[in-house]
């Protein structure tokens, strides 16, 4: 653990983290001195190593779960060009407003003039909302909260694609979760397999709505 934030793997080239909510991975354009990867380094800074972390990916600000982190520029370069080859399998788990029709599908509509294809399964039925496994097939900028505002079921929590007051159910954020990561280590070339549980707020959702 550090600072909060939890190690959920570690060798000597990358570190994979359990981003919390409300936490950006780099700094927005209005600056914002606190961000996950200012924590991560200044960590290293103090432990007196001699390499600096950089992100492979990036999560939403208001999305908490796994992130991928290279201990120097080489590795950083080698582990996004995974990314950008759809190399890296991801996994989230979503809360969406409604039923949807069916129990699995796909929604594919593209984004900012790019194709986009999101996968779907539900795992369970609310009341007045859905509990999704979700896979982004491809790695649009806000992809999963596009493709499910324009399919009709905006994520609880949503405040960006759709209007928060159109619905009943609230939540503090957005229920977005990076459960699953899955990928070829691009130096030692074995698979890295790695899995975090759901967030307390989220956990504390699903009890207040059972």
């Amino acid at each position: 653990m550090l600072r909060n934030i939890k190690i959920i793997f570690e060798d000597d080239w990358l570190l994979v983290v359990n981003k919390p909510a409300g936490l950006l991975t780099v700094p927005a354009p209005v600056k914002d001195s606190r961000t996950l990867t200012d924590i991560l380094n200044k960590d290293v800074e103090e432990r007196g190593l001699l390499y600096r972390v950089h992100p492979c990916h990036r999560l939403d600000r208001e999305t908490s779960g796994l992130i991928v982190y290279a201990k120097g520029k080489s590795i950083q370069q080698k582990m996004m060009e995974e990314f950008k080859l759809k190399r890296v399998w991801k996994s989230y788990v979503a809360f969406a407003h409604g039923q949807l029709d069916r129990a699995s599908g796909e929604i594919e509509f593209p984004i900012d003039g790019q194709s986009a294809l999101t996968r779907y399964k539900i795992l369970e039925k609310r009341e007045g909302f859905v509990v999704l496994e979700v896979q982004p097939l491809t790695g649009r900028t806000n992809q999963i909260r596009i493709h499910f505002a324009r399919a009709g079921h905006p994520l609880v929590g949503e405040n960006k694609y759709a209007f928060r007051r159109d619905f009943k159910l609230r939540a503090n954020r957005l229920c977005l979760h990076s459960e699953a990561l899955e990928f070829t280590h691009p130096v030692t070339r074995k698979t890295v397999s790695v899995t975090v549980d759901l967030p307390d707020d989220m956990m504390r959702f699903l009890e207040k709505h059972e």
